[in-house]
């Protein structure tokens, strides 16, 4: 029995591009190119004081157009994926919101453009950039600590930015183990299974309130005016943002501009995979922006939330049957993601609202503040708008105490 669920463990690992220990994180990411690509790589790595001095523009623009082809591997595609996109987020916002570029030029665009489509990506910086494939430990044989960690790329924003990333990081480590609980439920519907269902739940649950616990080294790790300030401008794309209406003219690509959304937490994979297993339907806006964010996910990762979402449905089981300890198990689960997005709620009024209204008050001339971002997130979602609602739906998943009540049988 051990046997069979171990190969279902790894065929399931292998089907959705995961990793046992790390879950969506990509393991051990890359930190070089082939000398070929040392362009891209000189320029990456000095990216911060490049913005900073302003002098990242003039240097793209002497930047020789570089074929992808001799990228062979999916891990060397993910870190010139990384490195393009960090750069052209420099380049873009390099002079803050008031001058952002319309175009971005063709040694960035087409090389970007194509390892796009070989990752299944949008040519822009996403959450599985960022987050997912931006780390490197300083004593590779020490643990995964943020003293530990660091980022193989940065931007403008110093400690914070260094922080932001690395707490998101650390939070998609935490839900590691509930990709499995989450893995194990799915099946264990298709067999019938209340046990194997509950100890899947089990695991969510621990897993949910592990994330939240993490989520609260943001605190300790990022400026509130740095991120609003400085790093958050980096973060925005050429979608629903009134500072890019039109978009981003992919030069040598396209002869119309695109629109793509920014890097946002709506990105992540672990969420939607726990929201699609509970059965929690978003609707209306909040609903269309989650779904259109899984074109900013790699595919397998978005593959796993498509397979969550068709297979037998686990709320439907729990109200068919009559089992109240899978009933509060499942509720568990509930109410952690419920109290996951509202504590990301008050992350979001800390470090945007309070800022926002606070540069608006001063008049700061701050690179980032007093924008149209302060109402419109970096994925181009109103930030408080989205999480409520989505709260709320994840509220209204809960099985009521009354049905609860009635399959308890009476003493």
């Amino acid at each position: 029995m051990e046997t069979n669920s171990r190969a279902t463990l790894q065929a399931d690992l292998d089907a959705f591009d995961l990793s046992e220990e790390l879950g969506f994180l990509l393991e051990e990411p890359p930190t070089d190119l082939p000398e070929y690509y040392r362009p891209w790589m000189d320029l990456a790595n000095n990216l911060t004081h490049l913005i900073e001095s302003h002098q990242l523009r003039d240097l793209v623009h002497k930047m020789p157009v570089l074929s992808p082809h001799r990228l062979t591997s999916h891990r060397e595609l993910r870190l010139a994926h990384l490195s393009l996109a960090f750069i052209s987020m420099g380049y873009v916002w390099q002079e803050g919101q008031h001058a952002p570029t319309e175009t971005l030029p063709k040694a960035l665009a087409l090389p970007f453009w194509l390892v796009s489509r070989r990752l299944g990506l949008p040519p822009i910086l996403t959450y599985a950039d960022a987050v997912l494939a931006n780390w490197k430990l300083k004593d590779p044989a020490g643990d995964m600590e943020i003293e530990n960690m660091d980022l193989i790329f940065s931007l403008p924003g110093s400690e914070s930015c260094r922080g932001f990333f690395l707490v998101s990081l650390l939070v998609e480590m935490a839900a590691s183990p509930g990709i499995q609980g989450a893995l194990e439920v799915m099946h264990a519907v298709d067999n019938c299974d209340l046990i194997s269902m509950q100890n899947g739940l089990l695991k969510l649950t621990l897993s949910l309130k592990k994330m939240k616990e993490t989520f609260e080294l943001m605190h300790k790790h990022v400026d509130p005016t740095d991120f609003h300030g400085t790093l958050r401008i980096f973060l925005s794309g050429w979608r629903d943002n009134p500072m890019l209406p039109g978009g981003l003219l992919y030069e040598g690509v396209s002869n119309e501009p695109i629109l793509l959304s920014g890097g946002s937490a709506a990105q992540s994979s672990a969420i939607q995979c726990f929201d699609a297993l509970l059965g929690i339907q978003h609707e209306d806006d909040s609903g269309a922006y989650l779904t259109r964010m899984r074109e900013y996910m790699p595919p397998a990762h978005c593959q796993l939330i498509e397979t969550l979402s068709v297979c037998p449905s686990l709320r439907e089981f729990i109200l068919s049957c009559s089992s109240p300890a899978l009933c509060q198990a499942y509720n568990s689960c509930v109410l952690a993601l419920r109290d996951l997005r509202s504590y990301h709620l008050c992350a979001v009024a800390k470090y945007i609202v309070v800022p926002g209204n606070r540069a608006r008050t001063m008049g700061c001339p701050l690179r980032g503040a007093g924008s149209a971002l302060d109402d419109t997130g970096t994925g181009g979602s109103s930030p408080m708008v989205f999480l409520k609602s989505v709260r709320d739906t994840t509220q209204k998943a809960l099985i009521s105490e009354r049905w609860l009540a009635s399959k308890t049988p009476e003493m």
